[in-house]
């Protein structure tokens, strides 16, 4: 073999390799964007999720302030 053809197999193998590396990098690059995308969905149904529990567990303590109210309140029953 000649030095233009080793060279010329050489230039092909680098490109190449170039090439599949661009292309991993671009699905990489794609991936990272949606991952990241979901991320930030999560995030944000994530402080729906705990605004919508605080509000529950306010609720909650109402209703329970309600229905047993704090026995310290409460006059004493007619037998004492």
């Amino acid at each position: 073999m000649t030095a233009a053809l080793i060279d010329a197999d050489a230039h092909a193998a680098l490109e190449q390799r170039v090439t599949e590396l661009e292309t991993r990098l671009a699905f990489q690059e794609h991936t990272i964007s949606e991952l990241n995308d979901a991320l930030t969905a999560a995030r944000l149904e994530l402080v729906a999720q705990t605004g919508l529990l605080r509000r529950v567990m306010d609720d909650l303590r109402q209703a329970r302030t309600v229905q047993f109210p704090d026995p310290g309140q409460e006059p004493p029953p007619p037998h004492y």
